[in-house]
């Protein structure tokens, strides 16, 4: 059987997109990031949760204040990527559920009143958020560079509250000079799915 989705799309998407280490200088405006959010927005997540927030970092001064927070081998492609995202993790994202979950608006008061409880839903719904973002962005036609090499304390005192939770920070642009590393070998179809 084969996929629906026209072989292109796969490519652009998938087999033929890559993490991007350079960029133009070419900017990304907040259209295409519009654009982007409108589409992942339809991701799923449990409850309807929608945890994940963007910190679009384009400033100067911002860039100036996240570099130093990062791991070494992730300074110079970021202080260069035309847009930096911040993605995390709302840990009060219950406060929403009524109005997201409609059909239980309850569910905030039955399954979310504890702290640790909205902290791993938090982390796993945004995790899956920020991979849709990812896609997003190569759907725009641009580059997405996710990183988690940086200091997660440090930047979420700079730029997020107590409720925020730094998951990773992907530069975005259009990929510039040797924008790629050699493509990584992938698991075959037999090493990860077990049928019971």
């Amino acid at each position: 059987m084969s996929l629906v989705l026209d072989p292109a799309a796969q490519d652009l998407l998938f087999r033929e997109a890559r993490t991007a280490n350079a960029f133009t200088d070419e900017p990304v405006t907040d259209e295409q990031v519009q654009a982007i959010y409108d589409l992942v927005k339809y991701g799923p997540t449990a409850f309807n949760q929608t945890p994940l927030r963007i910190t679009l970092v384009r400033s100067p001064e911002a860039r100036e204040r996240l570099v130093p927070h990062l791991a070494e081998g992730n300074r110079a492609k970021t202080a260069s990527a035309p847009l930096v995202a911040i993605l995390s993790a709302d840990n009060e994202f219950h406060e929403e559920l009524p109005h997201l979950f409609p059909a239980a608006p309850q569910i905030k008061d039955v399954f979310f009143t504890e702290r640790p409880v909205r902290e791993n839903a938090a982390g796993l719904n945004a995790a899956l958020q920020a991979a849709y973002f990812i896609v997003g962005v190569r759907a725009a036609g641009l580059a997405a560079g996710p990183m988690t090499g940086f200091d997660f304390e440090g930047v979420r005192k700079e730029f997020l509250d107590d409720d925020h939770t730094p998951l990773m920070i992907v530069n975005i642009g259009r990929p510039g000079p040797d924008a790629w590393y050699p493509r990584s070998p992938r698991l075959e179809f037999e090493q990860v799915v077990t049928t019971v």
